[in-house]
């Protein structure tokens, strides 16, 4: 047997001193990361942490609040937009709370750190006329045009998350309904479905025809249709379209498809619901957003035009 060290190695201190500090990147990632699957947390959250968690300006658990500040900085000379920021931010934010609150570090470095100031920006949506020529370009000759032309209704229809409209079943598909499962807040929600969309998801399922996976949108190859899939099919018919004024994406349809609902007549509480929001605030900054509009209406509806 060889001769002892005079001193403890740190995972020996540890034992002695029974210290739940970590000191190494390893340690606490994976001690976080478990505490995230216990949580139930999704995968695309997960994925979303260990993407963020990134920093080459030296380890996780010796960073300070100076270097966090440093690390902020460096992200606003390189140009990166406040809402990257600030999502990178959260990120640290939840990992460093954690690691603090079981007394995995001494201090936490983000402690007295907020998020940038954020404008709220006016959200650029789709016209009525934009809308009818994207739906012209599925062919619905094909699988793929028919599956594709259903999507952009039941996105415009619902208002519905790519995520959630991935995971949709043919099972949650009920008569004048469809139940969203997998949602960002994990409360089941139940959207209604309108007419047209009704009958085209009728068309879209027996096209569909029986297929190995629940899912309810598939790939040619009878698979699951993921949630980036779907990001790129709706990208490519805007690359085909020529829209240049608006990015069309899953996100601008839900943004679009909650504009209309209010200028169709609906109120807050209704698409506060639709939209799956926990709070009532959240859905108001959708409704605050289309300036735009605002001037359209008050030049109908201004209080001068009732009174001179």
């Amino acid at each position: 047997m060889s001769k002892r060290r005079t001193l403890l190695s740190e995972a020996e201190l540890k034992i002695a001193t029974k210290s739940t500090y970590v000191t190494t990147d390893e340690e606490a990632l994976n001690l976080f990361y478990t505490d995230c699957q216990l949580r139930n947390l999704r995968p695309y959250t997960i994925k979303y942490y260990r993407e963020s968690l990134q920093t080459k300006i030296k380890p996780l658990v010796l960073m300070t609040e100076d270097d966090i500040k440093n690390m902020i900085m460096e992200m606003q000379r390189r140009g990166l937009k406040v809402t990257t920021i600030n999502t990178k931010l959260r990120a640290f934010k939840s990992f460093y709370n954690f690691l603090h609150k079981h007394k995995h570090i001494k201090k936490n470095p983000i402690a007295d750190i907020k998020l940038l100031k954020q404008r709220q920006e006016v959200v650029p949506t789709l016209s009525k006329d934009q809308i009818k020529l994207l739906l012209s370009l599925c062919d619905r000759k094909t699988f793929v045009g028919i599956r594709d032309y259903t999507i952009m209704m039941l996105m415009l229809d619902t208002a519905i998350r790519v995520n959630e409209l991935a995971n949709i079943e043919v099972a949650d598909v009920k008569h004048n309904e469809i139940v969203i499962r997998e949602t960002k807040t994990f409360f089941e929600r139940i959207v209604p479905m309108s007419k047209k969309l009704k009958e085209q998801m009728e068309i879209y399922i027996k096209i569909r025809g029986y297929a190995e996976s629940d899912k309810l949108f598939l790939n040619q190859d009878g698979n699951e249709l993921k949630r980036r899939s779907i990001q790129t099919r709706i990208e490519y018919y805007g690359k085909l379209s020529g829209i240049k004024d608006v990015r069309v994406s899953a996100h601008t349809f839900r943004h679009t498809s909650a504009k209309l609902f209010i200028q169709n007549g609906g109120n807050a509480f209704h698409l506060q619901q639709l939209l799956g929001h926990t709070s009532l605030e959240i859905t108001k900054k959708y409704v605050n957003l289309w300036s735009t509009d605002i001037a359209e209406s008050h030049k109908k509806y201004g209080a001068l035009n009732n009174i001179i």
